[in-house]
């Protein structure tokens, strides 16, 4: 991913953060001359069981995602093969009635992580398993879930069981670009934040948030 400087993330725990509120990843291989890339969109989740510590390009981190063991992505998936996964955080539009200026060109404000890793194939069920409800727990004891107690679902997780390939990825690197508006003078990336400050898109909203915490 090409990173401008005045880009690029004020420290890595933004990279985590964003991958933590934002775990719905892209994932893409590549595929043969016929087929060409593949491309999955899927949860991902910190191995649990993996030291807590993540080195600033995140390398050494292991993350832990599944799919339909239908999708042919599965099939074309190797043990020890490259994959890229993509996080994308918050992101708006920013129109140049905003900047109340002339002239002026309309961008996109946008925030997202690019991380590389090594594929391991997870083949044992009971490993299978556990992925699942890593993932469960994970979900559900943060913002996204309620809480609910997987006890008495996991006989049917067997029964899925089957059906699903489970995946460990060895982080090799990661970067972050959170495009927030900062090549504008200060007064200008002031009226757009106000005005996603003030707006009633979430998305917007979210953006919004992350310049106030810009440096």
């Amino acid at each position: 991913m090409f990173v401008p400087s005045n880009y690029r993330e004020p420290d890595s725990s933004w990279m985590t953060d964003l991958m933590r509120e934002n775990p719905l990843a892209l994932a893409v291989t590549n595929g043969t001359v016929e087929d060409g890339p593949f491309a999955t969109h899927l949860p991902v989740i910190a191995d649990p069981q993996a030291n807590d510590e993540w080195a600033p390009d995140l390398s050494g981190a292991r993350l832990l995602g599944h799919m339909n063991k239908a999708n042919p992505h599965w099939g074309a998936m190797e043990t020890g093969g490259i994959v890229l996964l993509t996080f994308t955080g918050p992101n708006s539009y920013v129109s140049p009635t905003v900047y109340e200026k002339s002239p002026a060109a309309p961008t996109w404000d946008f925030t997202s992580v690019h991380v590389r890793g090594v594929v391991e194939k997870i083949e044992s069920s009971e490993q299978t398993m556990d992925v699942v409800q890593s993932t469960v727990r994970a979900f559900e004891e943060a913002k996204f879930g309620t809480g609910w107690d997987m006890t008495d679902s996991v006989g049917y997780f067997h029964q899925l069981l089957p059906g699903v390939g489970a995946f460990r990825i060895t982080v090799t690197g990661a970067e972050g670009m959170f495009k927030l508006s900062q090549e504008q003078p200060a007064e200008v990336r002031g009226r757009v934040l106000e005005s996603f400050t003030h707006s009633g898109c979430p998305r917007q909203r979210g953006t919004a948030d992350l310049m106030r915490q810009l440096p």
